[in-house]
């Protein structure tokens, strides 16, 4: 296992690498410490509606709610006017779909870093990408 970076600012966790630590999967071991670094855990609001619904279709509503409250223990950021423009912003410069360019921004937003196992922040700056199943890209 290669070992991550140390990063002392805030993490951003996204919902793909969410998922795939409470799916206990391959990569969840890349994602651990930054979720269960609490105190410098950061959770965009699009990321509490992602993983609700992807864990509420998989595995019930009694689970999606666990699942959230975990995440919610971390500081998390709402959507507001200001967010929207810098995510719009940052969609468009580095073509990232709807809910990666409101990760992104949140994450640039605090300073922060962007665990992530989607293919769409590869090679971006402050992101620690790991390919699904794979290792650091």
């Amino acid at each position: 296992m290669i070992a991550p970076r140390k990063h002392t600012g805030p993490n951003v966790v996204d919902s793909s690498a969410w998922l795939e630590y409470f799916a206990d999967g391959a990569g969840a071991v890349h994602f651990a410490a930054a979720i269960e670094s609490v105190g410098r855990l950061v959770v965009p609001a699009i990321c509490l509606l992602e993983v609700f619904k992807v864990v509420l279709r998989q595995r019930g509503e009694s689970d999606a709610l666990q699942a959230v409250a975990l995440m919610q223990q971390g500081t998390v950021i709402d959507l507001d006017a200001s967010l929207a423009l810098a995510a719009a912003k940052v969609g468009v410069d580095h073509k990232l779909p709807l809910a990666d360019s409101i990760v992104y921004a949140t994450a640039q937003s605090v300073g922060g870093v962007v665990w992530t196992q989607d293919d769409d922040f590869d090679g971006l700056m402050d992101v620690e990408y790991f390919r699904k199943g794979g290792g650091k890209s």
